[in-house]
């Protein structure tokens, strides 16, 4: 199967019907064409109705901040958890480090599990195990007691990381998928900022470890919502992204030869033919929708399973898109980083003094950056796409959705740069919240634009390649992480965010390259991608 296909480019589709000439089989609305093509089954989640694919992107966002917004209350009260425990502020910014790494290898665990019996069961799993892990962490007395929290909560809550990036394009089409992605993104983002805003409020009010409790039962409330409204999105659909055309031209030839057949049959007998009975599809009970995992017919096997947990090492090996991906998430996750691990040091100490609450505040600006990117590298992009599409005779290329990191590159540099200069020569704190603000919103957009163009390269496959993405994102976290500390100590904070700021904008404008060589590159890598494409749609 992989060498028939070979002169098709994985990720080009045919997404805008420009001459009113569109495929016999394609399914459209308003002139673009549903990518990938929907069954005739109701319970196809492509085919579910607005409200119900809209509750499932909110369950997707309950869970994100369920998971993500407790693990990240302490950002703002570093400096409190320090002086009660005597944890220097150094060790909990590396076991945050610590947390980012599990993040990333806990993918290879749960990402073939939701592959192949569900993602609810997934969800419900890392949401309930949040809960206890929190309560855990009020307990902390040592750095190596710290560490083993925020590794077990990094292996539990890596579902965060890379199964929205599965659960999204099973219920959206090609087309809408950046500005959904876009809503998670913020989603996982502006959980992290808006979490120190709270803790440090919150921790003023009742101290530090009342605030670790506090995350802990905003974690039961999110599970308690999941397991009674979160649906099981998982579908083994027939066919690949990309291939509609092709698949087509079969069916239509098969059809033309049954009929010459069935033709020739019915001059030389009066026998009639009975038409074939309509496939008969069963909507799930209630019992059914609630259980955590379901074993539904055409599941990967079991030994496909354990497969797909080393698959994405191989990925990054021979898809070098797979890779660039990773390391623009990577880049923007490196910045992320950078602002947490600095905030509480530059604005609890001399001369802005400020309180954990206060702390928490600067987080407003990050809030607002994060929305602005998320709409930017969503909507926006979404609509620039499709016009591009339109230009280029209906065909969309994944290439399209990279245009807009020029203008998150420019304020990537900008954002860290004003953070790092003013906060060097005590500008007003107004400056420093709209540097990082800046600065989030192109974190986010830059993060939201790598994960839809791995999703547009190589859909078929894309459960196991956003593992790769997200552990490359996570490796490059951790080591910044690990680092941030001893680097703007060294070099002074002007010194790091300039040179911080001008690492940005080189990285993210690498985009250009890939704007002028990633469909040769995915050209290049047709043969492999089909190949793993059928293999993944023939285990189901």
């Amino acid at each position: 199967m992989a060498t028939q296909h070979t002169a098709v480019v994985p990720g080009t589709v045919h997404l805008v019907d420009v001459s009113g000439a569109a495929p016999a089989g394609a399914k459209m609305r308003d002139g673009i064409q549903l990518v990938p093509r929907p069954s005739d089954d109701p319970e196809d989640p492509l085919n579910w109705s607005r409200g119900r694919k809209m509750l499932a992107l909110a369950m997707v966002v309950v869970y994100t901040f369920g998971t993500g917004l407790p693990m990240t209350l302490q950002y703002s009260i570093l400096a409190d958890i320090t002086a009660d425990t005597g944890i220097s502020t150094a060790t909990l910014v590396e076991g945050t480090g610590y947390a980012f790494l599990l993040l990333g290898f806990g993918c290879l665990f749960w990402q073939p599990i939701a592959l192949t019996y569900g993602r609810r069961g997934v969800y419900l799993v890392s949401t309930l195990a949040t809960v206890p892990l929190m309560v855990w962490t009020a307990y902390s007395k040592s750095g190596g007691e710290w560490f083993a929290h925020r590794i077990m909560l990094g292996f539990f809550c890596a579902p965060i990381e890379a199964l929205p990036e599965v659960s999204i394009p099973d219920v959206f089409f090609a087309h809408e998928r950046g500005a959904m992605m876009g809503v998670y993104v913020f989603s996982l983002f502006g959980s992290n900022f808006l979490a120190p805003l709270i803790g440090g409020w919150f921790n003023e009010a009742y101290g530090w470890k009342w605030t670790m409790y506090f995350g802990a039962i905003f974690a039961a409330v999110a599970f308690i919502i999941l397991f009674f409204f979160m649906e099981e999105t998982m579908y083994f659909r027939q066919g690949l992204e990309g291939l509609e055309d092709e698949q087509d031209e079969i069916a239509a030839a098969a059809t033309t030869t049954d009929a010459g057949e069935k033709g020739e049959k019915s001059s030389s007998s009066s026998q009639t033919v009975s038409e074939s009975p309509a496939a008969i599809y069963v909507k799930p009970t209630l019992s059914q929708k609630l259980a955590w995992f379901r074993k539904m017919d055409g599941r990967p096997t079991y030994q496909h399973m354990l497969k797909t947990m080393y698959m994405p090492f191989i990925y990054l090996y021979q898809f070098p898109i797979v890779l660039w991906a990773g390391f623009i998430y990577g880049i923007n996750l490196c910045w992320y980083q950078v602002l947490n691990g600095t905030a509480s040091p530059v604005l609890a100490n001399a001369p802005y003094n400020w309180s954990s609450g206060l702390v928490g505040t600067i987080y407003t600006g990050p809030i607002v950056g994060a929305a602005i990117g998320c709409y930017w590298a969503g909507s926006i992009a979404d609509k620039f796409t499709l016009w591009l599409a339109r230009r280029n005779n209906g065909v969309r290329e994944p290439e399209h959705r990279l245009w807009p990191l020029l203008v998150t590159a420019v304020l990537g540099a900008i954002g860290l740069i004003m953070w790092g200069v003013g906060a060097q020569h005590h500008a007003h704190w107004a400056v420093l919240a709209v540097g990082l603000g800046i600065l989030t919103a192109s974190v986010v957009a830059g993060g939201s634009v790598a994960l839809s163009y791995n999703i547009d390269c190589y859909k078929d496959i894309s459960g196991d390649t956003t593992t790769a993405v997200i552990l490359v994102r996570n490796l490059m976290g951790f080591a910044i992480a690990y680092g941030i500390t001893p680097w703007y100590t060294n070099m002074g904070l002007q010194n790091c965010f300039i040179m911080a700021g001008f690492l940005a904008l080189g990285c993210t404008l690498t985009f250009l390259f890939m704007t002028w060589k990633g469909k040769d590159l995915r050209r290049a890598s047709a043969e492999r991608y089909w190949k793993y494409a059928a293999e993944s749609s023939s285990a189901h």
